[in-house]
Order: structure tokens, then C-alpha cells, then sequence
């Protein structure tokens, strides 16, 4: 297949991608719409993103492998990306400690002031692994696999441990 070809199809992809994203967020405005959605709008924007940003990642998959399976013989792609994940991957540990040192410190301190930045930094942390599983699954040799591997661990260690917290059943008493 030619460059043109591999570029059409991952762009075809993920417009797909956006167009079920796209209908599955309009589907779930229409069945929730009522005064509650005038009233916290904001809110449920919010939420619309977020469900946006996670089904278009499921959906994603499939080009975004097809992406990774054709750059599987640029060495140096695979290098920056696996630096590039354990990076990213630290950004989630450090907004973890950030969040976890927050739920301890009082309302006024600079720590209580970082638990919002934290608390973003880790709902993308779901898609992040996501990102880098797939990535670990393509990678031609066994040093990226475990690099990706282990950024994929990293964000889903972070985001399990906080996603516990933030539900009552699992809340530390």
C-alpha cells in the first residue's frame, strides 16, 4: 500500500471516529434534555466533553493501531514515543501526589490549590493508558514494549486509586 493510501485510511478512520463520538454525545443531549440541562449547563457540558473525549478514544482504536502497525519500522518514532510516554506518565504520578498531598493539607494551603490541576491531569489518564497499551502492543522490540508497558501501568495505577476515592462505597473512612 502507498503512503497516500496508509494516510487515507487512518484519516478515514478517525473521522469516524469523530462522527461516532459526534452522534453519541447528540444522542445522550437529546435523552437528557430538560430544565436540569438549562439549569447546570456548565455542568452538563462538562460531562458532554468527557463523554466525547472517551468514546471518540474507543472509537479511535482501530486507526490509531492501523497508525502504529505502519510506523513500526521508524526506530526513532518508537524512541521519542516511548520517551515521550514515560514523561507523560510522570505528569500523572506527579498530579497523583499532588491530589493524594492535597486531601491531607488544609483548605488554605498551595497544596489544596494544586488538587484541581491533579484532578484533570487524571481524568485523561483512562485514554492515556489506552494510548499507551496500544502502543506497547505494536512496539518492534522488547525495550519500547516495556517502556510503553510500563507508562500504561503508571496511569492506570494513578487514575484506579484517586477513581476509588472520588466513589462512597470506596472512600477511607
Amino acid at each position: 500500500m502507498r503512503v497516500a493510501g496508509k494516510v487515507g485510511l487512518v484519516a478515514t478512520g478517525y473521522v469516524g471516529a469523530f462522527l461516532v463520538a459526534s452522534a453519541i454525545v447528540a444522542i445522550y443531549i437529546a435523552s437528557t434534555s430538560g430544565p436540569d440541562r438549562q439549569t447546570y449547563g456548565a455542568m452538563y457540558a462538562f460531562g458532554d466533553d468527557l463523554l466525547f473525549l472517551g468514546v471518540f478514544a474507543v472509537a479511535a482504536v482501530p486507526p490509531t493501531g492501523a497508525t502504529l502497525f505502519f510506523l513500526r519500522s521508524y526506530r526513532t518514532f518508537w524512541r521519542v514515543l516511548s520517551i515521550m510516554a514515560l514523561s507523560v506518565a510522570a505528569t500523572g504520578l506527579a498530579a497523583f501526589i499532588a491530589y493524594m498531598a492535597a486531601r491531607t493539607a488544609n483548605a488554605g494551603s498551595i497544596l489544596h490549590g494544586w488538587s484541581g490541576p491533579a484532578s484533570l491531569r487524571i481524568l485523561v489518564a483512562p485514554p492515556l493508558a489506552l494510548a499507551f497499551f496500544l502502543s506497547s502492543l505494536f512496539a518492534p522490540n522488547r525495550r519500547f514494549r516495556i517502556a510503553l508497558f510500563l507508562a500504561t501501568l503508571i496511569e492506570v495505577a494513578a487514575f484506579a486509586y484517586v477513581a476509588l476515592t472520588w466513589f462512597p462505597p470506596f472512600r477511607p473512612h
